[in-house]
């Protein structure tokens, strides 16, 4: 994740092109409920006053970074749909046509893999980004965006990397490796 940014705006076709794709990524049923939705460059400033607030603005070493983005993609659900579609004849068995019925919201699933997807697919194309999860502030969001029927999963700040990011102090906690939070489950085949 990169969290500044040089301020130049980012291609809208080129961005739209590359939602379009991400959203190749599974859905659950194919009920489609993820959307992706481009805040132009005019409109980041905006954005950013409405998705965080002026303690946080006046205390964080990113702020001013993460404010030249060149875009943002904010990542919506439509749990509904999930609904609807787990409500339909070959679906109904599941017992999934009721939101409370899942124990695993697969909408934020979905969300998660078009988010991920958009996330690679702009790093081949040579920009960066960083995913800011949905802590605060997502009715205003959604509000401001005019957006409705949606839940707020994320929003995805994009544009051209400036090389003076600021490391998370996340990166210096002590972890497992990837290896070791890998794990096979029953005998691993012999690959002689």
């Amino acid at each position: 994740m990169v969290r500044s940014f040089t301020g130049a705006a980012v291609d809208h076709e080129q961005l739209r092109a590359l939602c379009a794709t991400a959203l190749w990524s599974p859905t659950a049923g194919n009920a489609a409920g993820v959307r992706l939705s481009i805040v132009s460059h005019d409109l980041v400033p905006a954005f950013i006053d409405v998705a965080t607030d002026d303690e946080w603005r006046t205390r964080s070493t990113r702020y001013a970074g993460l404010a030249r983005a060149g875009a943002v993609v904010l990542v919506t659900t439509r749990p509904q749909d999930y609904e609807v579609r787990y409500q339909a004849p070959d679906k109904s068995a599941s017992g999934l046509g009721e939101r409370e019925a899942w124990p695993v919201p697969y909408w934020h699933g979905d969300a998660a893999m078009a988010a991920m997807a958009l996330l690679l697919l702009l790093e081949d194309v040579g920009l960066a980004a960083t995913l800011w999860g949905n802590f605060r502030h997502d009715h205003d969001i959604l509000e401001w965006a005019s957006i409705r029927d949606e839940e707020l999963f994320a929003s995805i700040l994009i544009g051209h990397a400036d090389g003076k990011d600021h490391r998370s102090t996340s990166l210096e906690r002590d972890v497992p490796t990837r290896a070791e939070r890998v794990r096979i489950v029953g005998a691993a085949p012999n690959l002689e």
